[in-house]
């Protein structure tokens, strides 16, 4: 019986086979390891003892060459580029690694650098004595970055935020156009299987439909392409927004207060709600709210809508009442 290229539903649920099983193999290692250590050391371990069983899944399929449950659902065998070969144990090493290694290693790297810049602007001493005192598989490289961050000054530190933001936005729109690559082509559902050069063949014959779902398929592909192009375009427009909301509020900030708000002491009705202060420079939002430049600007930077009354609005439609008294 002739070898075919496997076609996308069967690398699907291949994957979604082998999912399930890793699932329930995390799901007993942590009971055991839980009851066995505690919930304290549980927390502390829990995407260590995941790495492991997946490690070990794979350890005893593919590294000993033999078909992981999913693709022995289906059928279907690994080859390598050259579609006539097993890959080799090599290749199939790298395969496991990049699958389960890497992506544990990039998550943990992005949220550390993360924690570590929100310490290091809160000036936080606990954080010190954690990352001293207590042991984890991490230990060491969080101690690097801890030392790395604390080098660096405080307009760094700030312009490096963005930075790890969106490299964690990059990681998952690269896999999203990925997997609509994968739609199209019909090859190498996992980044990990595109890198390390392993594809799949299956051992049925040809199904008279197979062209049929290629197209659906391919149809399936074309418009998540199309979604993803069209949210990254409405996540850019509203970050030109923001970007507009700030230098709106750099230019603004120095001028001088209104007259009235030095001559005259405050009342609760000139009061900002969200200083709680006399309102300087003040703004009014589209429903007619007033607050200061200052403290709406700084709020549209994380919610676009009114404070009082949630109504929904985009930051360039903020007046600033020059004249007001």
């Amino acid at each position: 019986m002739p070898l075919v290229q496997a076609n996308q539903p069967q690398l699907i649920r291949s994957s979604q086979k082998d999912e399930y099983y890793l699932s329930s193999l995390r799901n007993n290692t942590n009971e055991a390891f839980q009851t066995v250590a505690g919930s304290r050391r549980w927390l502390q371990w829990r995407k260590e003892v995941e790495l492991l069983s997946d490690l070990t899944y794979y350890i005893l399929t593919t590294l000993s060459g033999y078909q992981t449950l999913g693709e022995e659902y289906v059928s279907i065998v690994q080859v390598d580029p050259t579609k006539r070969r097993i890959p080799t144990r090599m290749r199939r090493g790298t395969l496991i690694l990049l699958h389960t290694f890497v992506p544990y290693l990039l998550d943990k790297l992005l949220v550390c650098i993360e924690h570590e810049l929100e310490a290091a602007d809160q000036d936080s001493q606990n954080t010190q004595r954690e990352i001293t005192s207590t042991w984890n598989p991490m230990s060491y490289v969080k101690a690097w970055i801890h030392r790395a961050v604390r080098m660096l000054n405080e307009h760094q530190r700030k312009s490096l935020k963005p930075v790890v933001f969106a490299v964690q936005q990059g990681v998952t729109i690269f896999h999203r156009v990925h997997v609509a690559l994968f739609y199209v082509s019909g090859a190498y559902y996992h980044l990990a299987k595109r890198t390390a050069g392993i594809s799949y063949l299956r051992m049925q014959g040809l199904a008279g439909d197979d062209k049929v779902i290629r197209n659906s398929y391919r149809l399936l592909g074309v418009v998540s392409l199309l979604q993803l192009a069209i949210t990254l375009t409405l996540q850019f427009n509203n970050l030109r927004q923001r970007q507009r909301a700030r230098q709106e509020w750099k230019q603004h900030r120095n001028l001088p207060s209104s007259p009235q708000a030095t001559q005259s002491p405050s009342s609760r009705a000139s009061r900002c709600i969200l200083c709680l202060e006399e309102r300087r420079h003040p703004t009014t939002t589209p429903c007619g709210h007033l607050f200061c430049w200052e403290c709406i600007t700084e709020w549209c930077n994380t919610k676009t809508e009114c404070p009082l009354c949630r109504e929904k609005f985009q930051p360039h439609r903020l007046v600033y009442l020059r004249s007001y008294k």
